[in-house]
């Protein structure tokens, strides 16, 4: 009894003011889980099992599987070359790095990787490893992507956790150097009490948007992965990204 209770509680969890502090009134899907204890924290269970678009945070994977097939190495080199198209965001009109085309979230570059790799081979991967519904039938630069009339891939926020969960520990099969790469690009901060991890994502759906931030933290020697989900008018990734900070602050991990 007193295993149990103990166990009881050590049990993962956020207080709920955490969570409404940290989602400013928006509607949300928030997902923690231990590494090593395999304990998972769901904000709302229901909104944590909606399958959404995973819009950007899928450059993870795009990255991790272009690292795999030997269509990029070097995250430092040149990795895709300004096609002189006048895009919205400034940042994307310039040549890219796989770290730079990662931390601006660059769509064209990423785009350009997914149909080197091919459908084929994406397809393969996407099965190997289990990412959301893996249909690819919106086509191969486009399919992470959502857009009024066709249907793009969807994940969940607990698949997008349980997935990054799974990178952490190992249990998919990318080599150590790809994991490596991936952690590097990947890096969002360190404090004194952490180093954060992760992606956002942006997409707009017909009366909001999708907002996402997922990744891992690690902090005293445990790693946490993640996955949040904002939905709402005007929302950015960069709010689901405030929103993780500002809970994983409030749990002493960053």
């Amino acid at each position: 009894m007193l295993a149990l209770l103990f166990a009881l509680a050590a049990a993962l969890t956020v207080s709920d003011s955490a969570i409404q502090e940290a989602f400013h009134g928006h509607p949300g899907a928030f997902v923690l889980l231990d590494c090593a204890a395999h304990e998972t924290f769901r904000s709302d269970a229901a909104a944590c099992a909606e399958k959404v678009p995973p819009c950007s945070t899928f450059k993870i994977w795009n990255t991790a599987i272009g690292l795999e097939t030997g269509e990029v190495r070097d995250p430092d080199a040149p990795f895709w070359k300004w096609d002189g198209t006048k895009r919205e965001i400034e940042a994307w009109n310039r040549d890219q790095t796989l770290r730079s085309a990662f931390a601006v979230s660059c769509v064209p570059a990423y785009q350009n990787l997914a149909r080197h790799i091919g459908k084929e081979r994406m397809q393969k991967w996407l099965d190997t490893i289990g990412y959301g519904d893996r249909n690819l039938s919106a086509g191969i630069d486009i399919f992470w992507l959502p857009e009024p009339g066709r249907q793009a891939l969807l994940i969940s926020p607990d698949q997008q956790a349980a997935m990054l969960g799974k990178l952490v520990d190992g249990e998919l099969p990318f080599s150590a150097t790809t994991r490596a790469t991936l952690k590097s690009v990947m890096k969002v901060k360190t404090t004194a009490h952490g180093t954060l991890f992760g992606k956002t994502g942006t997409g707009t759906a017909e009366k909001y948007n999708w907002a996402w931030f997922v990744g891992y933290v690690e902090s005293s020697g445990k790693t946490f992965a993640f996955a949040c989900l904002l939905k709402d008018q005007g929302l950015m990734g960069t709010d689901a990204r405030a929103a993780v900070e500002s809970i994983l602050t409030a749990q002493g991990l960053l």
